[in-house]
């Protein structure tokens, strides 16, 4: 590739960058964002060689779309308007139901690959930028036989070269999926957040005291809110429902505490327990 765009230079797209410039390190790499502070620290980290605009696209090989998926949504029909016939655009963002509704009828929906790699931080910007940040993790590909065999072909291989395992589903699957397994707990954390910050007024007691369980759990609600809110909001309806079930547990749980009922406490912790085994497998 000689020619890579990354729309977005934060944590997700500047890490993507950092791993295209060690794939491709004759390649020349563009980076768009509406943030011009997030340009400049791009520019100085050498993530990007240099700024450009949209209308640029046609020369593009590879352009990465990581921005919020509300402005992902709104802004795709446009890349996919100005590429040129071997162009594969790929975006990163945590829901697809939408994006891919969005562009389900646009004449160049063959250069578009709907991908989601389960990878990041709780930090945000250029300067959280990781190298090997992907490696190992699982990206998800969603509607793979929309987009035209050569392009896709040479994404899928990009991951691979990258360490990622690839996993195929559909967008509507994706999103219910991914409100249990990242978008609840990011809610559970920045509400855990939100419960000891309003209890515990004294902001040295949270220091002193917060141990590496609180530490661990509250990490999640350091995240960016642009980027959450976004999420969640495109992911409305599943969200719900993964609330409704994970209050009915926390209900339960309070009444079984209640109720002195401690017999079936421990055998709830016990029966959760069974997430050991189960996490153990994936880090294998």
């Amino acid at each position: 590739m000689k020619h890579i765009y990354i729309i977005g230079v934060g944590l997700i797209g500047g890490s993507f960058a950092r791993d295209m410039r060690e794939q491709f390190p004759k390649a020349t790499l563009v980076g768009i964002d509406t943030n011009a502070g997030h340009i400049e620290q791009a520019l100085a980290l050498g993530l990007i060689d240099s700024q450009g605009d949209l209308d640029q696209l046609t020369t593009a090989d590879l352009v990465a779309l990581a921005v919020p998926v509300d402005t992902a949504v709104s802004l795709l029909p446009t890349v996919l308007d100005k590429v040129g016939e071997n162009t594969i655009v790929i975006d990163m963002g945590s829901t697809k139901a939408a994006i891919c509704a969005g562009v389900a009828t646009h004449p160049n929906r063959r250069n578009f690959l709907a991908c989601h790699p389960i990878a990041g931080t709780e930090f945000s910007g250029p300067s959280a930028a990781l190298t090997g940040l992907y490696k190992g993790k699982t990206q998800i590909v969603c509607e793979v036989e929309k987009t035209a065999f050569k392009l896709q072909e040479r994404a899928l291989a990009l991951f691979k070269n990258m360490g990622m395992r690839l996993r195929y589903m559909d967008p509507e699957s994706h999103d219910k999926h991914i409100a249990y397994m990242s978008h609840l707990s990011h809610i559970s954390a920045f509400m855990l957040g939100k419960t000891v910050i309003e209890k515990e007024k004294n902001e040295r007691d949270i220091f002193d005291m917060a141990g590496s369980g609180f530490a661990s759990t509250v990490r999640l609600a350091k995240s960016n809110p642009v980027t959450w809110t976004s999420i969640f909001a495109q992911n409305k309806e599943n969200i719900l429902e993964t609330l409704d079930e994970y209050i009915d547990n926390l209900q339960h749980f309070k009444s079984l505490m209640a109720q002195d009922n401690f017999e079936d406490v421990y055998k709830e912790m016990e029966n959760t327990n069974h997430i050991k085994s189960i996490l153990n497998g994936l880090e294998q």
